[in-house]
């Protein structure tokens, strides 16, 4: 093809410089909507931490941080379903809320011993309550110390305590009816319904009603100790002032 003035002109065709559009993949948009999702959900866990560590540098909530790695630990979310929402407020050891703790102010618990922390279980304190150190209680444990009176259903029988020692465990479904007295290292299978004292502890006690079906060597018994000791959320050293103007033991 010749232009102006015989100058050749080359006759491009438009076919030739015409680019297909690139495809876009249908997956790219869902990748960009994880991405943006990850990165939401490690901002919040970011956030999440830098409260956790904010709360637990205020005195009251150390127990959050000293009681991490103990059999009980005591942690914010438990704390806020028990003091702020209301499930056994007046506790001063951490309960679970599917737990019910009834008179309170009359059960003495141990260092590192949380009575109801386990989902289920009814503690009842119309007569007194003690529980000593590092004692393990499972779900759905009945600790009963009352009785109704069967004259007079109205009124109880609170004249006989509930006492268990140290380093004892309460297995599953177990059930501890008024007076009972458990010594040291004393184990109750799952399911025992315990009606009477076994004060020289070092038994595994099992069945309806509860009997010994093993002894347990002393020698081999381990009397461990937590670096920070809580008597529920409080500090150790601090609980016989506390207890002096709020407990009925």
């Amino acid at each position: 093809m010749a232009g102006h003035a015989g100058i050749p002109v080359a006759r491009v065709e438009l076919s030739s410089i015409e680019r297909p559009e690139e495809e876009i993949s249908p997956e790219a948009p869902q990748q960009t909507l994880r991405s943006l999702a990850r990165g939401v959900k490690g901002l919040f866990r970011y956030l999440a931490d830098l409260s956790y560590r904010l709360i637990c540098s205020i005195p009251y909530f150390r127990f959050a941080r000293e009681t991490q790695g103990s059999q009980n630990p005591r942690t914010l979310r438990m704390w806020f379903i028990q003091k702020v929402l209301g499930f056994n407020r007046g506790a001063y050891w951490p309960v679970h809320f599917t737990s019910s703790v009834n008179q309170w102010q009359s059960i003495l618990v141990g260092i590192d011993t949380s009575p109801g922390y386990a989902p289920g279980c009814y503690i009842q304190g119309i007569g007194q309550v003690y529980i000593g150190d590092y004692t393990l209680i499972g779900p759905n444990v009945g600790i009963i110390s009352a009785n109704h009176d069967p004259y007079d259903q109205t009124q109880h029988d609170a004249s006989k305590a509930v006492r268990i020692g140290d380093y004892c465990w309460i297995g599953m479904g177990a059930i501890i009816l008024p007076g009972v007295v458990l010594g040291d290292f004393t184990v109750v299978g799952a399911g025992a319904v315990v009606t009477q004292s076994f004060v020289e502890g070092y038994v595994v006690i099992g069945g309806n009603p509860g009997r010994i079906i093993k002894r347990l060597d002393p020698d081999r018994c381990v009397r461990y100790r937590s670096p920070n000791e809580y008597r529920g959320y409080i500090p150790a050293d601090s609980f016989e002032k506390w207890k002096r103007w709020r407990m009925r033991v």
